[in-house]
C-alpha cells in the first residue's frame, strides 16, 4: 500500500541514501540530496515490529476530508486521508508512477482510437461499509468531477472533463473508461477513489466530508476525529484485504511549527518536516535517538499575486515590474542557505527541481531593482519623494500580503518581500490571520499577494492545469490568483493529449515561459526534503519523489 506525502502521489529501495544522526553539538548544512532517491531507512518487513503508534504532527485539521472538493485541496488533507482511500497508481523514486496491486490486477490501454484505459480491480477490494467497490464508484467520480453538474463543488475537472463514458467491462470489478479526447496522464485519475456513496449527491459531496470520514478501503480506518484535542486518529483495519499494517495507530494532531522540535524531543511526536526552517534543523541535529532523512520532493514555495478583475495586480504590466523588484534568489539563500549548499531559485511552475524535464525558464523575470523603477514609472507610478511610497491619481502602490499566522517561515518571505519592495517604492501591509483560515482567505480571493505552498505529483500536466483555470464567479478550481491565459490553456488541452513525453515536456515548458510572463505565480525555492525523524522508524523519512509505504513503516525490532 503506496501513498503520496502530499498529493497534491512499495517500499522503495534507494541507492545513495542520505542521513545524518542527531548528535549533541548539531550545525553545519546537510548534503545536497540526489535525484531519483529516498531516505527511508529501508527495511525488510520481518525487521519491524507489530503494533506501535505514529505520532504525526499536521498544520492543521482539515475543513474538508474529501480531497476532490474545492476546500479539500489541501496538504493536510491527503496526509490524513491517504493511508485510508483506494489509489489506483502510486509514485516510484524515480518520479514514475506503478499499478497499486492492493486495488489493481491491472491497468491497460486497449484503444488508441478512441483512448479506453480498461481496469481490472482486485476482487478483495472492498468499502469499509462492506459494499464491494465496483466501476460504479469510478463512474460516480467521473460524472461528480467532470464539470456537467457546477453544484459539485471541485477542486479540479482535469481529466475527468475529457471521459465520454465509464461502463462495465463484464462484471462489477472491470471498468472501461473511454475518452472523448486523448488524455496522456490518465494514470493520475481515480486517485484518491471516494465511494459512489458519496460522490453522487452534490450536497454530500461537498458536505458529507466535513469534520467526518464517512467510508474508507485501505490499510487503516478510522478510529476517531477530536476537534478539541486537535487529532484525528487512524488504527489498523482488520478488514484490509492486503497485507496488515505494522503499526496499530497514526495519530495525527495539529502542532504549530516552532512547537514540533520540543514536541519532537518530549516524546509526543515522531518525526517533523524540517522544511525551510533553520532553527528546526539544528533543533533536531541535537536531539538524541532522532536521524535527519533527506531527498528531492516536489513541494516549494511561492508568491500568488491576485490579478483578478478590479484587483490592483489586474494589470500584468505592473505585476511583471513588482517581480522584477523581489529577489527570489536572496529569499532563498535566507530560508534555506544554511540547510541547502548551493541553493537555487526555482526556475519552473510546471516540473520538479531535479524531475528530468526541469528546465529554468525564469530568466525574463530575473530580479532587476532598476528596471522595475523604470517600468513603474512609465506606468505612471511615481514616487513623489525618493524616499516614498508610489502614488498615481492620488493612490498610493500598496499591496496587502496575506499571512497566516503564527508561521515562522512564511514571517521571513514576507518581511523579505515588504522590505525589497519597499526599496522600489511599493508599500506592503502584511495582514496576518489565524494559520487555519489562511486558506479559506486567499481560495476566496481576499488578498493581494499570498505565499504558501504549491506540491507537483508524478503527472506534472494533471496536478498543475487548475492552477491556471478559467475563473467563472466563484469557481477557479486551483486557480487562486484568478489570472487566465486562453494561450496557456490551450497548450495544457495540446499537451494533455500528446502521448510522445518528449513532446509533452516542450509543450510543459512553453506553458512555463508563458506563466512567467503572466507572473501568474512567482516560484521561491523548491523545499528541503528534510525531515527530523526517530532513528527507530524503518521504511519512513524523506520519501521523494515515491509515495508512503503506509503498510511496512513502522518500528524496528
Amino acid at each position: 500500500m503506496k501513498r503520496s506525502l502530499l498529493v497534491l502521489a512499495g517500499c522503495c529501495v534507494l541507492a545513495g541514501q542520505i542521513a545524518l544522526t542527531g548528535c549533541a553539538n548539531g550545525g553545519g548544512q546537510l548534503p545536497t540530496p540526489v535525484a531519483g532517491t529516498n531516505d527511508i531507512n529501508p527495511k525488510p518487513r520481518d525487521q519491524v515490529r507489530d503494533g506501535g503508534d505514529l505520532r504525526w504532527p499536521i498544520t492543521a485539521l482539515p475543513d474538508n476530508y474529501n480531497k476532490s472538493h474545492f476546500l479539500g485541496s489541501q496538504v493536510d488533507t491527503d496526509k490524513v486521508t491517504s493511508p485510508l482511500l483506494p489509489s489506483m497508481f502510486t509514485g516510484t523514486t524515480d518520479g514514475g508512477l506503478a499499478p497499486n496491486p492492493d486495488y489493481l490486477v491491472s491497468a491497460e490501454l486497449t484503444s488508441t482510437s478512441p483512448q479506453v484505459i480498461t481496469y481490472t480491480l482486485n476482487p478483495k477490494t472492498t468499502w469499509s461499509d462492506g459494499v464491494p467497490i465496483t466501476w460504479r464508484d469510478f463512474e460516480a467520480q467521473w460524472k461528480a468531477r467532470n464539470g456537467s453538474n457546477p453544484a459539485f463543488q471541485v477542486a479540479s475537472r482535469t481529466g475527468y472533463e475529457d471521459i465520454a463514458s465509464v461502463t462495465s467491462g463484464g462484471g462489477d470489478k472491470r471498468v472501461v473508461v473511454t475518452f472523448a479526447r486523448p488524455f496522456a496522464e490518465w494514470k493520475s485519475l481515480f486517485s484518491l477513489l471516494y465511494p459512489a456513496s458519496t460522490n453522487t449527491d452534490p450536497t454530500v459531496f461537498n458536505t458529507g466530508w466535513v469534520n467526518r470520514i464517512p467510508t474508507t478501503a485501505g490499510p487503516f480506518a478510522l478510529d476517531s476525529i477530536d476537534q478539541a484535542a486537535k487529532t484525528v486518529t487512524l488504527r489498523r483495519d482488520p478488514k484490509w484485504w492486503g497485507q496488515p499494517a505494522k503499526l496499530d495507530r497514526i495519530i495525527f494532531r495539529a502542532y504549530e511549527r516552532s512547537a514540533q522540535a520540543d514536541a519532537l524531543a518530549n516524546n509526543e511526536i515522531d518525526f517533523y518536516p524540517i522544511g525551510s526552517s533553520v532553527d528546526l534543523l539544528k533543533r533536531a541535529q541535537a536531539i538524541p535517538g532522532v536521524a535527519i532523512r533527506q531527498a528531492p520532493e516536489r513541494l516549494y514555495d511561492h508568491l500568488t499575486f491576485n490579478g483578478s478583475p478590479g484587483a490592483i495586480l489586474a494589470d500584468v504590466k505592473l505585476r511583471q515590474a513588482i517581480a522584477k523588484g523581489i529577489d527570489r534568489t536572496a529569499i532563498a539563500k535566507r530560508l534555506v542557505g544554511q540547510i541547502v549548499p548551493n541553493v537555487s531559485q526555482l526556475g519552473s511552475h510546471i516540473y520538479s527541481f531535479g524531475s528530468k524535464d526541469y528546465r529554468d525558464n525564469s530568466d525574463m523575470l530575473r530580479f532587476d531593482p532598476a528596471a522595475a523603477s523604470r517600468e513603474l514609472d512609465a506606468l505612471g507610478w511615481v514616487r513623489p519623494a525618493p524616499d516614498a511610497t508610489r502614488v498615481k491619481e492620488g493612490k498610493e502602490l500598496r499591496l496587502r500580503l496575506l499571512e497566516g499566522a503564527p508561521s515562522p517561515v512564511r514571517e521571513q518571505i514576507d518581511r523579505t518581500v515588504l522590505d525589497q519592495l519597499s526599496r522600489i517604492g511599493v508599500r506592503v501591509a502584511i495582514e496576518t490571520v489565524p494559520i487555519g483560515l489562511v486558506a479559506t482567505q486567499y481560495k476566496s480571493g481576499n488578498f493581494d499577494l499570498v505565499s504558501f505552498g504549491w506540491q507537483k505529483s508524478p503527472t506534472p500536466f494533471m496536478s498543475s492545469r487548475a492552477q491556471y483555470a478559467v475563473p467563472n464567479g466563484n469557481d477557479v478550481q486551483q486557480n487562486y490568483g484568478r489570472i487566465y491565459s486562453p494561450e496557456i490553456t490551450a497548450l495544457f488541452d495540446q499537451g494533455l493529449r500528446e502521448l510522445d513525453d518528449a513532446k509533452r515536456a516542450e509543450i510543459g515548458n512553453r506553458i512555463d515561459q508563458l506563466a512567467w510572463q503572466e507572473v501568474h505565480h512567482l516560484p521561491l525555492y523548491p523545499g528541503t526534503g528534510a525531515y527530523a525523524v526517530r532513528s527507530t522508524l524503518a521504511n519512513f523519512g524523506a520519501p521523494g519523489f515515491a509515495d508512503i509505504d503506509y503498510v511496512n513503516m513502522g518500528y524496528l525490532k
